[in-house]
């Protein structure tokens, strides 16, 4: 059987377009045959090397209304829930962690979706323990022994890896989709470019 395709998929737990794509990414992956790597990474360190000391959605007043409006008629759109958490961003390190710890079980998706339900539709803080508590036990995992592999050294050095990559790469914001032959794809509106890209479609003309 032939290889499918892979299509990377970065996305940071904080960022309100991560969680509009996360949700609806994989029966889109699967109707383009289309294989998914998820890509949890920081997106502070590399705002802090633009000098930036938090989300420019809060540095810019006026991107930052633009955007939860256009997130909300999103969320209405794609009939996701939507709740504005306090504060945002959120502290995204421990989950980020937790989804690195969890890829090797292939639990990572799963994580991941129900991180940003917790956070956007419901508003939930993604940095407590007892919400990170409850969604490691609807996923039948051993909470003390998950949350003790997260905080290990092993992990905390794959998840500054990942974040210097998505550095290196050229990556500035979430979500960010690469294909294969490294083609970057910006943005939740961009998802249904991404996957016809790295499934081989490509718009006549362009090289």
């Amino acid at each position: 059987m032939p290889q499918r395709p892979v299509l990377d998929f970065w996305y940071d737990f904080a960022s309100t377009y991560s969680y509009l794509a996360a949700m609806r990414i994989e029966p889109l992956a699967e109707a383009a045959g289309v294989d998914l790597r998820w890509r949890p990474f920081l997106l502070g360190p590399i705002f802090a090397s633009h000098g930036w000391t938090s989300s420019p959605f809060n540095l810019y007043p006026s991107k930052g209304r633009y955007m939860w409006r256009d997130v909300a008629r999103e969320a209405a759109r794609l009939d996701l829930a939507l709740t504005r958490p306090d504060p945002f961003p959120q502290n995204s390190l421990t989950v980020a962690r937790l989804a690195i710890a969890l890829r090797e079980k292939g639990l990572a998706p799963a994580f991941t979706r129900a991180v940003f339900a917790a956070q956007f539709g419901e508003g939930r803080s993604i940095s407590e323990i007892a919400v990170i508590s409850d969604i490691l036990r609807d996923l039948d995992v051993d909470v003390a022994s998950t949350v003790s592999s997260a905080q290990g050294d092993p992990v905390k050095a794959r998840l500054r890896a990942e974040t210097e990559e998505a550095r290196t790469r050229g990556i500035f914001g979430a979500p960010t989709f690469l294909t294969a032959d490294g083609e970057m794809f910006w943005g939740n509106d961009r998802l249904e470019q991404a996957l016809a890209w790295a499934a081989g479609e490509r718009p006549a003309g362009l090289l």
